[in-house]
């Protein structure tokens, strides 16, 4: 973290930031603004991997008898099939290490596009299913910035029924965490850092830029 004091962290319960040598190393390199598309798409999913490890320790799992080549094995596997909803578009350099980890699991993208002057957002896309009913809800989104753009998703998510959500970034900051626990005061959220401001732009500071167009360039002009 960058100059943020556990008591602040606290406050912010449920918080799980995944302290680890490797993630620290891994977050080190997404940062540097000499890390390039290529290598920040690498680092994003592995990084990604790491914290939905960490975050989804609590996957509901089955009895179950595998045979080995030596003799019959009694072992758990998964029990159910998480929803993992992407924030479009940075979202999807989440999506290849989560669904790697998780099987069986389902996609549902959610698209929503900020106004860089008043710095809210507009949905522009909804793919989630009528009914989540019960599911359990992984969000992607690699900047957890102001913080409004996770409450919006986690708002339409709750409203459709939902079981249990929770927050998968890979950097926060201490206002967008705030102001999303003024929004889901039970939500977890999970992260590899956070951070300590916002710039006027909305932007983490020191963050590590606009997570979007480090990972696919920046978007051809409307």
């Amino acid at each position: 973290m960058s100059g943020v004091s556990t008591p602040e962290l606290r406050a912010l319960d449920p918080l799980l930031v995944v302290d680890h040598p490797v993630v620290a190393d891994r977050l080190a390199q997404l940062r540097d603004q000499a890390t390039d598309n290529a290598a920040f798409r690498r680092l994003t999913a592995e990084l990604s991997g790491l914290v939905a490890y960490e975050a989804l320790r609590d996957l509901a799992t089955a009895a179950a008898t595998v045979t080995t080549p030596v003799a019959d094995a009694p072992v758990r596997r998964i029990a159910e099939t998480p929803l993992v909803v992407p924030v479009l578009r940075a979202g999807l350099g989440m999506v290849p290490a989560i669904t790697a980890l998780l099987s069986p699991v389902e996609v549902a993208h959610v698209g929503l596009r900020r106004d860089e002057t008043t710095l809210r957002s507009t949905l522009y896309l909804d793919a989630l299913p009528r009914s989540l009913e019960g599911r359990r809800v992984v969000v992607c989104d690699p900047m957890l910035a102001t913080g409004g753009t996770l409450a919006q998703v986690v708002d339409l998510v709750v409203a459709r029924g939902a079981g249990s959500v929770v927050v998968l970034c890979l950097l926060a900051s201490v206002p967008g965490l705030r102001r999303f626990r003024e929004a889901h005061p039970g939500v977890p959220v999970a992260c590899a850092g956070v951070d300590p401001e916002l710039n006027d732009r909305g932007y983490i500071v020191p963050g590590l830029g606009d997570a979007g167009d480090r990972l696919f360039g920046p978007p051809a002009p409307l």
